[in-house]
């Protein structure tokens, strides 16, 4: 079965400033669809913040044509030994919106347990240079609200040089997750999201964007001392 993997790990210095410029998961991997090596950024931190960049921390999102070939990448492959020693969650695609080049589209839709199942959300942008300054001015405001959300089990941002930007999260349920989407969460200033996307519509910020929804399959490893988001109790 055709699944996604979210991996975060931290890695020796050099070797993140060399996945600046290089990319470390070889794209001849067998069974590997899609691969994105990005450094993870501190949601809702300043532009010129030190901790806006984390670069040791490392975000790969990939897509397999089967589990096995996923176990295979972990096991026996240098990098994905190293990712072996992070965490990551398998993911099973429920369903896209836009389109981002490489990544297949799945032709099965996995269906949550129940309306109260942990869901997971995956954003990949590749922004035009000039929108930048404007992206940033109504997408920072989007990040405090997600990593401020109540209804987040996990949260981050991720970057990769020159143009890719990124967004990964754990919800409690679609409900929780529909309602910041629309801005209709309790959160304070619930409409940063929505309003930020009626920005989008009238002048695009990207010239390739995606949202991809999955159900979480399995979870692995422990990231900063924590383990299992997706069996939280709400």
């Amino acid at each position: 079965m055709n699944i996604s993997s979210f991996h975060l790990v931290k890695i020796p210095f050099g070797k993140a400033i060399k996945g600046l410029f290089i990319n470390l998961i070889n794209t001849k991997t067998k069974g590997l669809i899609y691969s994105e090596y990005m450094t993870a950024m501190t949601l809702g931190s300043p532009i010129l913040s030190p901790s806006r960049f984390l670069i040791r921390e490392v975000a790969i999102f990939a897509q397999w044509e089967s589990e096995k070939d996923l176990e295979n990448f972990l096991e026996k492959d240098n990098f994905g030994k190293i990712l072996n020693k992070g965490w990551h969650i398998r993911l099973g695609f429920m369903r896209d919106w836009g389109k981002i080049k490489g990544y297949k589209t799945p032709k099965k839709n996995e269906i949550l347990d129940n309306p109260n199942s942990p869901v997971v959300a995956v954003t990949i942008a590749r922004m035009k240079p000039l929108a930048v300054p404007r992206f940033l001015q109504w997408g920072i405001p989007v990040e405090k609200l997600v990593r401020d959300h109540s209804g987040t089990f996990l949260s981050i941002a991720s970057f990769k040089f020159p143009n890719t930007v990124s967004t990964f999260s754990i919800w409690k349920n679609i409900k929780e997750m529909e309602s910041m989407v629309h801005g209709h969460s309790k959160m304070p200033k619930p409409k940063r999201h929505s309003n930020a996307m009626k920005e989008r519509e009238r002048k695009n910020f990207h010239f390739e964007f995606t949202t991809l929804r999955f159900k979480p399959l399995s979870e692995y490893g422990s990231w900063k001392g924590y383990s299992n988001y997706t069996k939280k109790t709400v």
